[in-house]
């Protein structure tokens, strides 16, 4: 029996054929439903999961008969948490009724707001539809589309380990036990000795891996690929916002960029489940998609990517001589270094804790490690952005998501509108000045220890996932002794090197490190604001510095 097409539920009592019209390229591939009133709605949408399917999208009129848009949004979130929601205004009504619902958008009550169509290929409309339509597939627990599969008995960490940078590179995979059909047949490609997960990529062959390197560098090649005679201008030592950010202007200017990375494009930023407060992206963009987006841009300058690779040590060069980025792959030697390389979730050290992460124990959001808490009970560690993201989203999937943080309040620790978002789902609360202290299961967590701070009571809770998200510490060791850091490990830039470290009486360039011809961009930077805009910006900011590294002297001119 064939899996029901995905829906799109239409509620629209006073222009259900502008409605209808406004949909019709749709029904080819998803099954488009009318209904009059959020009664009617609800029912359709019992209807369609009862017949094994799902709604990717609920879309109504900015005033319904039976219900405020607010309370049926939330009506409907109830019956399918993963589906996206719109309110597409008639023209009569969009600007009246605009203030009263657009401050619901800001909570996430709905994703956007939009003009119903006033014609035929109203392609601003159908942008944005196509946007939340794909934004929803990316999410779902079974994506339409399989790019890569992964062939293993068992879900284990590494597993799940290898599908989560396969969905954080915009790589769509599955996971298949190896007698089912796809098994079978990625078995039959492979001659060699089989072991387990098998990694099958169209046109990049089969590998046993052992590792999420193993997959990165089948995807992408290793730096051994440069021929090493060869020096770039600039190599960019982390792939997350600021990284993207330096490669795509340096490259763009016309340097030879190279960008190392040690896990998937992104960083961390590319784990967000959904950053709102973006510049320029006003229904919000994953992390995802907007690391995805800057690395194609950076391609297409020229800048060459290689991920999986971790960068061991910093030889700086003297006199002239090129710097030396080693990896355990080969060795990259540029005229100028740009450290991106970004920071790393603070461990919990709780040890029956770490014994069982990759088996619901997860650092960081874990976007593929989400899919599999449907209908459980999950919590979330931490009070920063990245902790609001991952609790909204784990909410399309787990019966309830629990915020523990040790503060009394999330106020100084998380956007406003995020705050919001959490107050409004029911599926989300907060639990303050609470930490983890012990935890455990057989095979895999089963429970939590949870202690307030005031009282110093513990008690014991049922989970079945944790996600910690837990501050930033630097990840910096591969530096040498001449890249001055801070009392935590951040790398120091600027005026905030220490004076005795300055060059005839000057401090360095603002994004300058101690280290002639390199610098630092980013969360890896001292004082930095650990924010995805604050990053791009010092990644952007940082080219023109390197642009004057590399320039020649006025004597070289002369000559």
């Amino acid at each position: 029996m064939s899996t029901p097409m995905p829906a799109i539920v239409l509620i629209s009592e006073e222009h259900p054929t502008e409605m209808v019209a406004g949909f019709a390229r749709y029904t080819h591939e998803y099954d488009v439903r009318v209904t009059g009133s959020l009664r009617e709605a609800l029912t359709t949408t019992h209807d369609i999961v009862a017949e094994g399917g799902t709604v990717a999208l609920f879309v109504t009129e900015s005033v319904l008969p039976d219900a405020d848009v607010h309370m049926a949004f939330h009506k409907l979130r109830e019956k399918v948490p993963t589906a996206r929601r719109l309110v597409a205004a008639h023209w009569d009504r969009f600007i009246t009724d605009a203030p009263a619902l657009r401050p619901g958008m800001a909570k996430g009550k709905f994703d956007a707001y939009l003009l119903m169509p006033r014609g035929v290929r109203d392609e601003e409309f159908h942008n944005a539809i196509t946007d939340l339509l794909s934004d929803w597939g990316s999410t779902v627990p079974d994506p339409e589309i399989v790019s890569i599969k992964i062939i293993s008995p068992t879900r284990d960490g590494l597993t799940l380990a290898i599908r989560d940078f396969l969905d954080r590179m915009g790589m769509p995979s599955g996971v298949y036990a190896p007698d089912s059909e796809a098994g079978r047949f990625v078995l039959d490609l492979y001659d060699g000795e089989v072991g387990f997960p098998l990694v099958y990529a169209p046109s990049r062959g089969t590998i046993v891996a052992t590792s999420v390197r193993d997959v990165a560098i089948t995807m992408y090649g290793a730096p051994t690929e440069i021929d090493l005679d060869h020096v770039v201008d600039v190599a960019v030592v982390g792939g997350g916002p600021a990284g993207l950010a330096a490669a795509v202007y340096a490259s763009s200017e016309g340097l030879n960029t190279v960008l190392l990375e040690a896990e998937a494009i992104g960083g961390q930023a590319g784990t967000s489940s959904m950053i709102r407060n973006y510049l320029g992206f006003p229904r919000g963009i994953s992390g995802m998609r907007l690391a995805q987006r800057a690395r194609n841009q950076a391609l297409r300058f020229g800048t060459r990517f290689f991920t999986g690779q971790v960068v061991d040590e910093l030889r700086v060069g003297l006199e002239g001589e090129p710097h030396v980025l080693c990896t355990e792959s080969g060795e990259v030697r540029a005229r100028s270094v740009v450290i991106t390389s970004g920071v790393a979730y603070r461990k919990l050290r709780v040890d029956p804790i770490e014994e069982l992460v990759g088996m619901g124990v997860y650092y960081g959001a874990a976007m593929t490690a989400a899919r599999e808490m449907e209908d459980q009970d999950v919590f979330v560690v931490g009070g920063g952005n990245s902790a609001g993201q991952a609790a909204v989203h784990l909410a399309r999937f787990a019966r309830s998501v629990t915020i523990l943080v040790r503060r009394p309040d999330l106020a100084e620790t998380m956007s406003a509108y995020l705050i919001g978002e959490i107050e409004y789902n029911s599926r989300i609360t907060v639990r303050t000045c609470c930490q983890v202290v012990d935890g455990g299961g057989d095979g895999r967590l089963e429970w939590l220890g949870l202690e307030d701070v005031r009282t110093g009571q513990v008690d014991r809770v049922p989970a079945y996932g944790l996600f910690l998200l837990l501050g930033a510490e630097p990840q910096c060791d591969w530096l040498p002794h001449d890249v001055a850091r801070d009392e935590r490990g951040f790398v120091l830039t600027g005026r905030d090197v220490p004076r005795d470290q300055w060059s005839d009486g000057l401090p360095p360039e603002n994004l300058a490190t101690t280290v002639p011809g390199v610098f630092a961009a980013g969360d890896i930077r001292s004082g930095s604001m650990k924010r995805v805009a604050s990053a791009s910006g010092e990644g952007a900011s940082v080219v023109p510095l390197v642009h004057a590294w590399l320039a020649p002297a006025p004597e070289e001119q002369t000559v």
